[in-house]
Order: structure tokens, then C-alpha cells, then sequence
């Protein structure tokens, strides 16, 4: 019997988050996008060039995708600042900022 060449073989997804409080979309929505990463690790492990797999992840804006996720929440986390000065919103704001510089940063070295 020839060794599949498929890199996965999705068969389901158990989501942690179906027992937490998220709300419903994304109880399989997050979970799914990190599965895929893994995915991708998996397959490194298995022979698949790491270059090739990187650059996919590159030339598919996966830094990008999830910077404008952080982005979207400090956004978020400003808009419901009932005041703009207020220390803690701020921070964790800036914190949200900061982790999607350093997702950007993180794939210009690449």
C-alpha cells in the first residue's frame, strides 16, 4: 500500500470553546484556524519543505489576517471607552496594538 499524498485529512474539529461562554460563530471558527495551522506544522514535521510552507503563508496574508483581527479589538476596546483616558482600557488597547505590529514585524523578517 503506496503512503497518502495528502497533507490532511480533516475528519472534525473538537472545540474547547463549545464548553466555554463564546459566542456561537466562533466556537468553531477559531479552533478551525488554528487546526489549519497546525496542520501546516504537521506537515513540516512529515518531509514538507518549510521554506514552501512559510512562503504560502505569506503569499496568503496569514500575518495580516490575524494582525487585522488584533487591530479590529483594540479598535473595539477604544470604541466602548465610555473615557478615552481611562489607564486600564488604554492598555490593553496598546497591548492589542502592539501584538499586531509585532505579527506584521515578525513575517518582514521572513
Amino acid at each position: 500500500m503506496e503512503p497518502s499524498q495528502e497533507l490532511a485529512r480533516i475528519t472534525g474539529i473538537q472545540s474547547p470553546a463549545r464548553q466555554a461562554d463564546v459566542h456561537e460563530g466562533l466556537a468553531d471558527l477559531a479552533p478551525a484556524a488554528a487546526a489549519a495551522l497546525r496542520l501546516l506544522a504537521d506537515a513540516i514535521r512529515r518531509g514538507t519543505d518549510h521554506d514552501d510552507v512559510v512562503e504560502a503563508l505569506k503569499q496568503a496574508g496569514v500575518h495580516d489576517a490575524f494582525a487585522d483581527v488584533l487591530d479590529a479589538a483594540c479598535t473595539a476596546v477604544m470604541d466602548d471607552l465610555e473615557d478615552p483616558y481611562e489607564f486600564d482600557g488604554r492598555l490593553h488597547a496598546d497591548n492589542l496594538s502592539g501584538a499586531a505590529s509585532q505579527v506584521r514585524d515578525a513575517f518582514r523578517w521572513l
